[in-house]
């Protein structure tokens, strides 16, 4: 069995929990941290286009891109070491839904967590990152709530009825 999990900066404990509880020790784990290109791709720009000519040592985006590197290893190593057991780590860069339903391909379980409003029950408990994942995930799927998931009272209302 091949389990890749999601990890993204605030709930990824709640993924590597998951993991431990439901995958058997069998199981090869990879724990995958996707970059997207937005932030550093952006300060590139700002700096080219508005302050940078004739100055690329000093563009922000280079800065940006290394600090994301060392923070996204510090993250898996946190997340192997709560884990408590062999695992792979897995460093993409990229459109992160797809990057995430790309690494899945050939996986047997994805994991990954609620990224949306966590307040209460429903569809909007799903970010588009995480809604395209499930959506086009090309395997099973395991959803997690970060945090102890809201009570059924917080389920929306249903549609007023049309006759």
């Amino acid at each position: 069995m091949r389990v890749i999990v999601w990890l993204v900066e605030g709930t990824w404990p709640a993924c590597v929990d998951a993991v431990r509880t439901h995958a058997p020790e069998s199981a090869e784990v990879v724990l995958l941290h996707v970059s997207g290109p937005d932030v550093p791709g952006v300060a590139h720009g700002a700096f080219a286009g508005l302050l940078g000519r004739g100055h690329p040592e000093r563009d922000p985006g280079v800065l940006l891109e290394e600090l994301g590197g060392t923070s996204a290893a510090a993250l898996l190593a946190a997340a192997a070491g709560r884990l408590g057991r062999p695992a792979v780590c897995e460093e993409r860069a990229g459109r992160v839904e797809r990057e995430v339903v790309t690494a899945a391909e050939g996986a047997d379980l994805l994991v990954l967590a609620r990224d949306g409003d966590r307040s209460r029950l429903g569809p909007r408990s799903l970010g588009p990152a995480v809604r395209f994942a499930v959506d086009h995930a090309p395997c099973p799927v395991l959803l997690v709530w970060p945090e102890p998931a809201p009570g059924l009272a917080t389920i929306p209302p249903p549609p007023p009825h049309h006759p």
